[in-house]
């Protein structure tokens, strides 16, 4: 449990603050009005953590600690389960699929970008 603490600091971190903002009442912003925004934060969110993560992955000398399959399947799954926290244990947030939705395009598309980088770095994506 500590060698996973030590690999993916800033995932934990990325991860804590995704269930703190996704169970917490939000306030309206000027922000509220453009279309689908919360698809989109859901989106970046799940981006960035899986950018995090792979990142992370891929600075470990340790890889086979984790697959990348599974590595990909923790915030996919972390988004279902939010959505059903959302539902059934707050009373100022609502569990959407859409949300779900919009949290494993995130993944998918945070992983291409992570292969991308590398490729376009190094000719050799660190998976």
């Amino acid at each position: 449990m500590t060698e996973i603490i030590k690999t993916f600091p800033f995932s934990i971190a990325v991860t804590v603050a995704i269930w703190v903002l996704c169970l917490i009442p939000i306030p309206e912003t000027p922000l509220s009005d453009i279309s689908l925004i919360d698809k989109w934060t859901h989106f970046v969110m799940y981006g960035v953590l899986t950018l995090v993560m792979l990142w992370e992955r891929g600075k470990n000398p340790m890889k086979p600690m984790i697959s990348v399959w599974q590595l990909l399947l923790i915030p996919i799954v972390m988004g279902g389960l939010i959505e059903l926290a959302q539902r059934y244990l707050t009373t100022c947030r609502s569990g959407e699929w859409l949300d779900f939705v919009g949290d494993t395009i995130g993944v998918v598309i945070g992983a291409i970008l992570y292969v991308a980088f590398h490729a376009a770095k190094d000719h050799s994506p660190r998976m």
